[in-house]
């Protein structure tokens, strides 16, 4: 698998077009299948001359078989999807960490409106006031109920230091808000780190980029020298959407013994029946020197703490799964989303591609992360008084057609949504609290995670929080 694994190049759906996967472009064969339905084909081709022929007014054949592809492979599961010319050029060229826009992930919410997953930190968007959980009703005045997901991505997107008008719905908010939003190239910096105590180090990793390997082995070599005397370190994943599948790697080898396992995959193909380690040929995008060779050996032994909530999700729960396996790293927070699942690219005629659905992942002692997530060692809200907006946002159980977990005994979580009362007292609390910095003084789970390492007590969730699942060595 090691060839195979050296010819993919694995990446990421662009930061505006959707929450972030982990994905690869295969050049690996495809699994023979048996003969075409012929009565199927039959009943797809009467659908389409009925249309042709029928429809109040004429539609171009291409649209037709566009949407019939798209609709084929939509169907199958939240994450797979058919790639216009327009979406597959953008998928090749989000790994960069670079692009003009407004610096936002979204998807599409159940009410038809755009759901903003997370405002990219430091980047318009979010020096604007945008919030996750917002929903985008309009772009620059244009409803965007019904409006095809495509085109209101070219809406907000366009040339530098050019002004776009978001009207969205905020929860906690009695009436529409309106943002102005000045256009402009966001550069991601998916790492960041300081000394936030005597002897203890934080690290955020906000997404997984091409860069991050080599920004964390800087960042953790930096805090080395800055602060000799290093006691701990609390490595936080939160609202982390995931990225590249080497740079969930990297980051987790950067803490584990050299040639640990860090994740493996199960599917149909036997190429996707995989085990990745902990050593270079894993993480590295191109040949080159190790960055991770830069990297204190001490950051392998003090003691950690992994932060994770329920926007944590694909590569940064490989992360947190791999370290809670090996027993490097209390895992605190919340649930992470669940999405546990490989999308590998394949190519089609006209520059177009599928995004498909090939294999789960698993953590090194089997247990699948999809529809489940990584359930933390100690459950800590997001502030002393609860989990806040946290505590209603979706998950991957939640979403129509998800695959199912096959290796967990106990029931899928689901986001309880049901509690109108719960939610009303979570958003009126929530109105008079000022959005999270994460790695300030006001970040109460940051602080929770420092007193258990530094011994002190922890203030650990007044929910109820699901059970950890059993692992299963084999899958």
């Amino acid at each position: 698998m090691r060839s195979s694994f050296k010819n993919a190049a694995l990446v990421t759906l662009g930061v505006i077009l959707g929450t972030g996967v982990t994905m690869q472009y295969s050049v690996l064969a495809h699994k023979p299948v048996d003969g075409m339905p012929i009565e199927g084909l039959h009943e797809l081709a009467h659908a389409y001359s009925t249309i042709k022929a029928d429809y109040v007014e004429p539609v171009p054949d291409r649209k037709l078989l566009t949407q019939a592809i798209s609709g084929m492979v939509g169907a199958l599961d939240p994450h797979s999807a058919y790639l216009d010319r327009k979406a597959y050029r953008e998928l090749r060229e989000g790994t960069e960490g670079k692009f003009v826009g407004l610096g936002i992930e979204i998807n599409q919410s159940d009410e038809g409106y755009i759901r903003i997953v997370t405002p990219i930190e430091d980047a318009p968007a979010a020096r604007a006031g945008i919030r996750a959980g917002d929903l985008i009703t309009h772009v620059d005045g244009a409803a965007v109920k019904g409006m095809d997901l495509d085109e209101a991505i070219r809406r907000m997107r366009g040339e530098p230091h050019t002004k776009v008008v978001l009207t969205v719905l905020r929860k906690d908010a009695p009436a529409p808000l309106s943002f102005t939003i000045v256009r402009d190239e966001i550069v991601q910096k998916s790492v960041k780190g300081k000394i936030v105590a005597p002897g203890y180090a934080w690290v955020r990793v906000s997404q997984f980029q091409e860069p991050t390997v080599d920004d964390l082995a800087n960042k953790l070599a930096a805090l080395a020298r800055e602060e000799p005397n290093l006691k701990g370190i609390v490595l936080d994943l939160r609202n982390d959407p995931g990225g590249l599948l080497q740079g969930a790697i990297g980051v987790a080898a950067a803490f584990l013994p050299k040639n640990a396992e860090i994740v493996s995959t199960n599917g149909q193909l036997e190429d996707s029946k995989a085990k990745f380690y902990g050593s270079p040929e894993y993480y590295l995008l191109s040949r080159g020197n190790d960055p991770l060779e830069k990297v204190p050996d001490l950051f392998k032994t003090i003691p950690m703490v992994v932060l994770v909530n329920t926007g944590s999700a694909s590569a940064s729960e490989i992360v947190a799964g791999a370290l809670q396996d090996h027993k490097r790293a209390a895992i605190v927070g919340t649930q992470t989303f669940g999405k546990g699942s490989v999308q590998t690219i394949r190519p089609l005629a006209g520059d177009t591609a599928v995004k498909l659905t090939t294999a789960r992942y698993y953590t090194p002692s089997g247990r699948s992360i999809q529809a489940r997530g990584i359930v933390p060692d100690i459950h800590v809200d997001e502030t002393a008084d609860g989990d806040g907006l946290n505590a209603l946002r979706m998950r991957e159980a939640d979403l129509q057609h998800h695959l199912k977990n096959d290796t967990s005994r106990t029931p899928e979580d689901t986001t309880n949504h049901d509690d109108i009362e719960e939610q009303m007292r979570i958003l009126a609390a929530g109105r008079s609290r000022k959005p999270l910095d994460f790695g300030s003084t006001d970040d109460f789970q940051l602080t929770q995670a420092l007193h258990h390492l530094q011994g002190l007590p922890v203030q650990l969730s007044k929910r109820a929080v699901p059970p950890a699942p059993l692992a299963q060595q084999s899958h």
